[in-house]
């Protein structure tokens, strides 16, 4: 089932609450039982956790959490229900993407909330895309246990089949982006005066949204499609978005990137598009042992002594020392362990942070990021100078 507005809503008859038990299993042998609702089956995946309070229907549909079992540390999940997909110009309003991205969901509480213009409930939801969830266990525990033991892989069951389980699917080994990027190019505000491209790993719609609101015609360009056929849409800018899993995987994408980096065209990395075009100028990325994934998380401007609230899903993060390319520097680190999170580039018009300015669900504290990119693709269509430092 594919999300739009004229698709018919689930039936409230589906709802799945399961009474049987359920076991969230890790691969340290810890196991936390509960109850399951959602689909009634197991899944696989690396189980990591989030610290936001509010926005489950786009945390849910965040391409980047692909393969991923998600844990919400907010202890009560879904009163607001599921709301009714809205679409414009191919854009989705209130979901991040067309599909349920997790693996599986794992909560304190689920309740079967409604607000008068839900779609439908959670449990509802996650059953219509085959995906199994567990609550009723202490999420406290599980949260802390991934910070001191760091991300495991490990899997949702129900209780009676959890003692044959016997091999882990590696979430470091597998690519992917190639579950989330387009097939083909896809088009977006068709009637804007210019165009940017999105080099699409699995672009959330909010990204999307806030360039249509800019006025931009948005062409999201697979990496499989090549270095040709994103520019052969002449973009004033280029986008490179965020997305599932390992960078280290990607040496042929990070090869794209570094085309694109000599083309002198303006070039805004977010998420995964941070890593890569770090990656490209020569840093190596390495495994955060829980990752920053929440909305609520601050970051030091080093340009100017800002200081931001911002909206995090990464699992990685780049290490600077390794870079060669002296004007590649450091712009945003988190506050909370000093991750580099955002870079600038002193020589070309190419900046990146790790985290999501867009912002939905989260703080609006940096959109102006957005409007710096706008700037710097109009002062390189006017003449061969950009801005560097702040605001």
């Amino acid at each position: 089932m594919k999300l739009g507005p004229v698709q018919a809503p689930p039936s409230l008859d589906s709802i799945h609450r399961s009474d049987s038990r359920y076991v969230l299993l890790l691969e340290n042998g810890s196991s936390f039982t509960g109850w399951g609702f959602g689909a009634a089956r197991e899944s696989a995946g690396e189980v990591v956790f989030t610290t936001s309070m509010n926005g489950y229907p786009e945390l849910l549909t965040d391409p980047s959490y692909r393969g991923q079992i998600l844990v919400i540390a907010q202890p009560l999940v879904g009163n607001y229900g599921v709301p009714v997909p809205i679409l414009n110009s191919g854009i989705l309003e209130n979901f991040e993407s067309e599909n349920i991205q997790i693996r599986g969901l794992v909560v304190a509480e689920c309740t079967d909330g409604m607000r008068w213009d839900s779609w439908c409930n959670l449990s509802t939801y996650l059953a219509a895309y085959d995906v199994p969830a567990i609550e009723g266990i202490d999420t406290r525990a599980l949260v802390r246990l991934l910070r001191i033991h760091g991300t495991m892989n490990g899997i949702i069951a129900p209780a009676d089949r959890a003692h044959s389980i016997s091999t882990w699917e590696e979430y470091d080994s597998e690519n992917f982006c190639l579950e989330t990027m387009p097939l083909q190019k896809v088009v977006h505000n068709p009637e804007g005066q210019s165009t940017v491209a999105v080099l699409d790993f699995g672009v959330k719609h909010g990204i999307l949204r806030r360039l249509a609101q800019m006025g931009y015609r948005i062409a999201r360009v697979p990496p499989t499609l090549g270095v040709d056929a994103l520019l052969s849409e002449e973009p004033s800018g280029i986008v490179i978005s965020n997305g599932p899993g390992n960078p280290n995987l990607l040496s042929d994408e990070v090869g794209f990137v570094k085309e694109l980096l000599e083309c002198r065209i303006p070039i805004l990395g977010i998420c995964l598009g941070h890593q890569l075009i770090s990656m490209a100028l020569g840093c190596s990325v390495t495994r955060l042992g829980y990752g920053h994934r929440g909305i609520n998380r601050a970051v030091l401007d080093l340009t100017d002594g800002g200081k931001y609230i911002t909206s995090h899903n990464h699992g990685y993060a780049i290490n600077f020392r390794s870079a060669p390319v002296s004007s590649w520097r450091p712009w945003f680190v988190a506050l909370e362990d000093g991750t580099i999170e955002g870079c600038l580039d002193d020589r070309r018009p190419i900046m990146s942070v790790q985290f999501h300015p867009e912002s939905r669900p989260g703080a609006n504290d940096t959109q102006w990021i957005f409007e710096r990119f706008r700037r710097i693709i109009c002062a390189t269509a006017g003449k061969d100078i950009f801005p560097t430092g702040g605001r």
